[in-house]
């Protein structure tokens, strides 16, 4: 079928003017280099005698370049991880743009490249359509693909116009070999779509249901006259039908994970699921068993629909017993620091890479369990004052480890800081994929008030460090090594907002006969109280405006 023949109204030549690829032969490279050279050393004269660097040298680099319909490569660039040798952890630049002079004011040409140093570069053109434009749109697609979370070119300031033409943005004057340059910024907003595709609804979809006080957007929630918590998740329609045994294990993890965010021991499941026959079923059943089995969690009981589309979901029933009770996501203030319990074992899930991480599936029931039950271990450690529980904790869902950060701090009612270079990372995973992911088991938690940090849980396989912290204000920013601050997230993730009245106090009959209060406001530490008299047989919870009978 001749596609351009029915593109009516539609003026387009049959073959483009030029190609952009990979640079995947010496050939190519050293053709790109002579460009450089012609562009750099002979016809700018902004280098002596050569303008290769240790970007040139980095097995990472990526040479991108513009062929003729001969051919001929008649412009360049390159991309690179900004610290040559060091880690990529998602910072890239673009440099060393070039455009043969007989291509850059034709048809489809552009203007030539500068750079004063390794990470400058032009063009002299306004053309969206030339080489010149060409190219720095490919870069962006490339470093984006390759995980980039920060992308960054240094330009010479006659061409800051055409890259704020193109969607860059202009950050600050940056003189380079005494010429005026500036430091212009690809906005990469992959963090910001995810959070919102995953979560950003849920705000006016939910508006009007019944809640319970200090528990918004938590991965639990206490069930009233209990130290019951239940938790409830589905799994996405089309991965129960692509990989059902795969749906079933993670319809228990997704849960368990859940209730451990809770500071909850979990005690049962009930499952929902819908199938269009019973050997189907039994291959969602078969996953939903292995997993129940490897984290000690039986299923109570449930509903099974056949000739039906693919569906499940699970619901997870565990106590968190008073006086400690349950962890809030929503009990984080402003100066505390937040920490990421993450298990970095494992790689990517087939058919899922850049999303779904597997770190359980090969796991011991021992190991899994062990990471599962880190608050709860870390709450029997500390004893009744609680002093090692964090203020709040979330476990890391589908919205990706900067977004479930975004909906603590939402909740919490402020902004949240994530020192990049800090989170800790399997290597085989980029920055990106990994702050977009579901990495298995991830818990993020914050300090309560008054402590640095709260102590690395007890976690089996699981990896814990403390990298960043709760701010004022709203949405997340990445910190950089630089000291440089990027928001990926603007304000709340889920629209729920904070939690109105945070969980208070829980006063409790003891043994003695005497009450024990636990207190938790606003993320401080708890303090134990003793309240006299006695009042038998009674249960009282205070709200922050007296104190009621339950």
């Amino acid at each position: 079928m001749d596609v351009l023949a029915l593109m009516a109204g539609v003026k387009v030549d049959r073959l483009p003017p030029f190609e952009i690829s990979r640079a995947e032969d010496a050939s190519t490279i050293a053709a790109y280099r002579e460009l450089r050279r012609f562009v750099f050393v002979r016809e700018q004269g902004l280098f002596a005698d050569d303008d290769t660097d240790d970007f040139d040298d980095d097995p990472r680099t990526v040479v991108l370049v513009a062929r003729d319909r001969s051919g001929e490569v008649v412009g360049g660039v390159r991309l690179s991880p900004f610290d040559p040798g060091g880690p990529d952890i998602g910072w890239w630049c673009g440099s060393r743009l070039a455009v043969y002079p007989g291509s850059r004011h034709r048809g489809s040409g552009s203007g030539s490249g500068s750079g004063e140093n390794s990470k400058s570069s032009s063009a002299r053109t306004d053309r969206g359509d030339s080489v010149g434009p060409a190219l720095i749109r490919a870069a962006c697609a490339y470093a984006e693909a390759a995980g980039a979370l920060r992308f960054e070119a240094t330009v010479q300031a006659g061409n800051e116009r055409m890259f704020r033409q193109l969607g860059w943005d202009s950050v600050r004057p940056l003189p380079v070999a005494g010429a005026p340059h500036v430091l212009m910024r690809w906005p990469i907003g992959r963090l910001a779509l995810l959070a919102a595709s995953a979560k950003g609804s849920l705000g006016p979809l939910l508006t009007g249901l019944t809640g319970v006080p200090g528990f918004v957007g938590d991965d639990g929630v206490p069930v009233p006259g209990s130290d019951l918590i239940a938790a409830c998740d589905a799994i996405v329609p089309s991965m129960v039908e692509r990989d059902p045994e795969w749906a079933g294990w993670c319809a228990v993890l997704v849960n368990v994970n859940d209730l451990a965010a809770m500071g909850a021991t979990p005690v049962g499941l009930l499952d929902a699921l819908g199938a269009r026959d019973a050997s189907f079923a039994a291959r969602v059943l078969s996953g939903l068993r292995r997993a129940s089995l490897a984290y000690g969690v039986p299923v109570l009981g449930g509903h099974t629909q056949l000739g039906v589309p693919a569906s499940l979901s699970v619901t997870a029933l565990g106590r968190a017993p008073l006086p400690l009770g349950p962890v809030p996501g929503g009990g984080g203030r402003p100066g505390q620091s937040v920490r990421l319990t993450v298990d970095l074992g494992g790689g990517w899930r087939p058919g899922y890479t850049g999303r779904q991480w597997d770190s359980t599936s090969f796991r011991s029931g021992a190991e899994l369990r062990a990471m599962v039950g880190c608050l709860t271990s870390a709450a029997g450690a500390a004893g009744a004052a609680g002093a090692a529980r964090p203020a709040a904790a979330k476990d890391v869902s589908m919205a990706g480890i900067a977004g479930t950060l975004g909906m603590l701090a939402e909740a919490s009612g402020c902004g949240a800081v994530l020192d990049v270079a800090s989170v800790p990372r399997p290597a085989e995973a980029t920055m990106g994929d990994w702050l977009s992911c579901f990495p298995g088991f991830g818990m993020l938690t914050t300090a309560p008030s008054g402590f640095p940090s709260v102590p690395a849980p007890t976690a089996g396989p699981a990896v814990s460090a403390v990298c960043g912290e709760l701010v004022s204000g709203a949405g997340v920013r990445l910190r950089w090594p630089d000291g440089e601050e990027i928001a990926v997230l603007g304000g709340g993730v889920t629209g729920l907002g904070p939690a109105s009245v945070p969980p208070l106090a829980v006063i409790r009959n003891n043994a003695s006969g005497s009450h024990l209060a636990v207190i938790r406001d606003g993320g401080r530490e708890p303090a134990a109280l003793k309240v006299e008299p006695p009042i038998a047989g009674q249960t009282f919870s205070a709200n922050g405006a007296g104190t009621e009978g339950t």
